[in-house]
């Protein structure tokens, strides 16, 4: 008995113990370790990282639009006063920012706004190199439409001469021309997407509804709304429905092709999506000499988007769509349901590789795959770049019902068919300008950004950046050409072959 009562007292102070350990470590709160924004047309991302989870509440003000977050069992420290100067004068949504500390142990953040907004707070486990990160998104209370934010580029280069150095600021805004990247032609007159403007203009619809979407950061300032939203609940982050794309239009009472579109011609702008891989809070692979992936691949899809909107098929003019034009990310899904919103033709998703060891090398070009990846460093790749929304900000599995729909269309056979045809013409191309190809068949696993049933869709790692001589040629503006040219007839060669149906879009 009396050894009884000792073990007791022994578990009883042990209890006491954890117990004072637990009131100090709720006692001492989370420390903010870094703070980072992502401005871009899309939406503005504010990321707070902490070594705990931050618990938060929310309040939207209007006269003139303000939003308030309160960060509980934090004091304020100096990684949050830098937030402060992180606001850029070209951010869509944020005017300015106050910090200071609220209450004992509560931080507020004032947000003064450029306009209404629609706030998301969320929170993310650690995953990668991040621990537990506190995420405010900011997206307008209009979601951009990638359709028209497509003819708002181009009526923004319709007026340009030849040579003009392009536009920043909207989802599809072009970057300033890179050195030595080639010179914009001069617009040709009569450009189909002008005339489908017309069109539009011409039919009758609510066009009072809605404003319209405004390059960089002129938009039309939507009318302030009072909104007191519950206290935040850390979850996943809601995802900003793209509209979905229109069904197939009437034919029109006026025929517009010259001379009669064929399947060998047709009268039409050809679209073509391009999707560099990662972005804002996911770098991607970083090489051995801090190289991104994220920032070299946006680098490769400008040029070749230059490109894409010089060049034509069968006399038709192409247009190039980039699913994020910025330091900016996008989930995967969001990136499919972009590029069908502007009804692509084809869609080519840039990357460029990785491996444990810098001896992996050599270009790659992927499909999908219905029935397993065609070897296990597809399967391990696909794996890797579909956790893509784990590090930029999302949950994947609210895309899951997305993809099975996908993988069970009846059109996704033959676009599988057409993705290989594609990616075969682009592995040729690139082999041709000297680089090594790391297979030379296109392979095939499930990646997700892969997934439109209606869309020719390849994704390509332009080299292993994990490797210490081709991540200096990915840094190399030489290179970046050869391969933009090199992917441009790969697509050139795609349509020669198999020529883009004719149809014309109801914007």
């Amino acid at each position: 008995m009396k050894a009884g009562g000792i073990k007791r007292r022994v578990l009883l102070q042990g209890g006491s113990i954890a117990l004072m350990l637990g009131v100090h470590q709720i006692a001492r709160g989370a420390t903010i370790l870094a703070v980072r924004v992502w401005p871009a047309a899309d939406y503005t991302r504010v990321t707070i990282e902490s070594d705990a989870r931050l618990n938060s509440q929310q309040l939207v003000v209007g006269s003139p639009p303000r939003l308030a977050v309160d960060i509980e069992g934090i004091d304020l420290n100096p990684e949050l006063r830098e937030l402060v100067g992180k606001i850029k004068p070209g951010d869509p949504y944020i005017n300015g920012l106050r910090v200071g500390q609220n209450a004992p142990k509560v931080v507020r953040i004032v947000f003064d706004l450029k306009q209404a907004v629609v706030p998301q707070v969320f929170s993310l486990a650690p995953v990668a190199a991040y621990k537990h990160r506190l995420v405010l998104d900011l997206y307008p209370e209009q979601a951009i439409d990638p359709m028209e934010a497509l003819i708002a580029e181009r009526l923004r280069d319709a007026p340009k001469s030849s040579g003009g150095t392009s536009s920043n600021g909207t989802a599809v805004a072009t970057a300033p021309t890179a050195p030595g990247a080639p010179v914009r032609p001069a617009t040709p007159a009569g450009d189909p997407l002008g005339e489908l403007m017309a069109q539009q203009s011409m039919r009758p619809g609510p066009s009072a509804t809605a404003p319209p979407v405004i390059a960089g950061n002129d938009r039309p300032t939507a009318s302030p709304v009072i909104v007191a939203p519950p206290p935040s609940v850390a979850g996943t982050a809601p995802i900003r429905p793209i509209p979905p794309p229109p069904p197939p239009p009437a034919p029109p009472p006026v025929a517009v092709a010259r001379g009669g579109a064929t399947a060998s011609r047709t009268d039409r702008i050809i679209i073509v999506a391009l999707d560099p891989g990662h972005g804002g809070e996911d770098p991607g692979a970083i090489g051995p000499n801090g190289t991104r992936e994220k920032d070299i691949v946006l680098q490769v899809a400008h040029r070749l988007r230059e490109r894409i909107n010089a060049g034509s098929v069968n006399g038709s003019p192409m247009r190039a769509f980039l699913t994020r034009d910025a330091d900016f990310f996008v989930p995967l899904g969001v990136r499919v349901q972009k590029a069908r919103r502007v009804q692509a033709d084809l869609f080519v998703s840039i990357h460029a590789d990785a491996f444990t060891t810098p001896a992996a090398r050599g270009a790659s070009v992927f499909a999908l795959s219905q029935s397993g990846a065609s070897s296990s460093a597809a399967r391990w790749l696909a794996n890797k770049e579909n956790d893509a929304d784990k590090v930029g900000g999302v949950n994947v599995g609210n895309h899951e019902a997305q993809v099975q729909r996908a993988l069970l269309d009846m059109s996704t056979t033959a676009q599988i068919n057409d993705s290989l045809k594609l990616g075969g013409a682009m592995l040729g191309e690139i082999k041709g300008i000297g680089a090594r190809l790391h297979k030379g068949q296109v392979e095939q696993a499930g990646f997700a950004v892969l997934k439109a049933p209606d869309i020719p869709s390849v994704l390509v790692e332009t080299a292993f950046i994990s490797n210490p001589e081709e991540e200096a040629n990915l840094r190399r503006v030489e290179y970046q050409e050869s391969l933009a040219d090199a992917l441009m007839r790969g697509i050139q060669r795609y349509f020669a072959q198999n020529p883009p149906l004719a149809r014309s879009r109801q914007l």
